[in-house]
């Protein structure tokens, strides 16, 4: 018979996992843009953002060696890489607001239409702020899939469980005012950071500071993976 020390142990041990492999699903979309990590285990959601052990697990995932303050994570580049990470999960925030105006109402998650406004809109913008247009292209174009990943992973958690659905129905129009706030701050984080996104730490440096978004922001798994994907091509 089991001891109650055993008993403990055992749930313990499974939640470990679990963190541990959802954590290393993200760093791999980071690392490689692996497309089969975009189904995240399934966690409860609403319009906002809730935390998940996800959020805890993935800092101690980050390599040591790319800790802010060590030899491959100079101070420097750290701070100009954490914008990036930040405003990115704060963009993701805005997808669930997105589901959930979308939700019953037959509109498509993808919209190309808008889509392409979106990225015209911040290549004119670096090219007034000097920065490369193409690269803050690609990296818009990664946030505005990670976008469509939460949204898709909400709708299919609404279908399965319409308990969990949301009871109200954000204005669209007002959360794209906010989508637009805060594309200025990351194509101004982008100018920002040519520097540092074009070091060989890049990604090291950026996957510490995406994990510090995610423990900051309560991200759960959905989030979490949703984040690495914003991010797959800010290096470079």
């Amino acid at each position: 018979m089991p001891s109650s020390t055993s008993a403990r142990r055992g749930p313990l041990r499974r939640v470990l996992v679990r963190r541990a492999v959802v954590t290393a699903a993200a760093a791999t979309v980071l690392f490689t843009g692996a497309p089969g990590a975009v189904a995240a285990p399934k966690a409860h959601a609403t319009p906002k953002v809730h935390a998940a052990p996800a959020a805890e697990a993935a800092s101690p995932a980050a390599p040591s060696a790319a800790r802010p303050g060590s030899s491959a994570a100079r101070p420097g580049s750290y701070a100009a890489l954490r914008p990036l990470a930040e405003l990115s999960a704060e963009r993701l925030a805005t997808a669930d607001l997105v589901a959930a105006a979308k939700w019953g109402t037959g509109s498509p998650i993808d919209d190309p239409a808008r889509e392409e406004q979106v990225l015209d809109a911040v290549a004119q913008r670096a090219r007034e702020l000097g920065a490369d247009p193409a690269r803050t292209v690609a990296v818009f174009r990664d946030q505005i899939e990670a976008n469509k990943i939460v949204q898709r992973g909400l709708h299919r958690r609404w279908a399965a469980d319409p308990a969990e659905a949301p009871t109200t129905r954000p204005d669209l129009t007002e959360v794209r005012k906010e989508i637009n706030r805060i594309n200025e701050g990351l194509v101004r984080a982008i100018a920002g950071s040519s520097a540092a996104r074009t070091a060989p730490s890049c990604g090291p440096v950026l996957t510490v500071a995406a994990a510090r978004a995610v423990r900051d922001a309560h991200l759960d798994a959905l989030h979490t993976v949703a984040l690495a994907r914003a991010l797959r091509s800010a290096c470079g």
